[in-house]
């Protein structure tokens, strides 16, 4: 289910972060771009049509809507944070050539309970993988058969 950009400002206001323009066009983006972007692909994006935006603006917007929930921090790479709007149970993969995050479905209750692990209590769940995509996949199949 996608979050309405409407709802999110609620949830904003709610948090009692100050809404500002620059916040709602980086919660704008966010909305409509779901690549799991980090501070700086979302610094570059906005920043043509934002002149007065800041690497900083942008770290500390994110941090502020990651505590307000609205947002979640995937830590896949221990080199860069990477953010995601998507509030359904999912798992992330991370393609180690072109290095784009994808979401797929997954029920990690079901694994949590079939793990031996029924009675604990979860603060966190996160499923991160890692290898090749299928596009990079059939490049690589491609070159190969040169």
């Amino acid at each position: 289910m996608k979050p309405l950009f409407d709802d999110l400002i609620d949830v904003m206001k709610k948090h009692r972060l100050r809404i500002s323009k620059q916040r709602l066009k980086i919660l704008e983006y966010l909305v409509h771009n779901r690549h799991h972007q980090t501070v700086d692909q979302i610094y570059h994006e906005l920043h043509p049509d934002l002149p007065t935006l800041s690497k900083t603006t942008v770290y500390n917007t994110m941090k502020a809507l990651v505590q307000a929930g609205i947002v979640k921090e995937i830590g896949i790479d221990e080199h860069e944070t990477r953010y995601d709007i998507t509030k359904e149970e999912h798992g992330h993969f991370k393609c180690e050539s072109c290095h784009n995050v994808y979401d797929f479905p997954i029920n990690i209750d079901d694994g949590l309970k079939k793990g031996g692990l029924e009675g604990y209590l979860v603060n966190s769940k996160n499923v991160y993988l890692k290898g090749i995509c299928p596009k990079c996949l059939l490049d690589i199949k491609l070159v190969n058969t040169d």
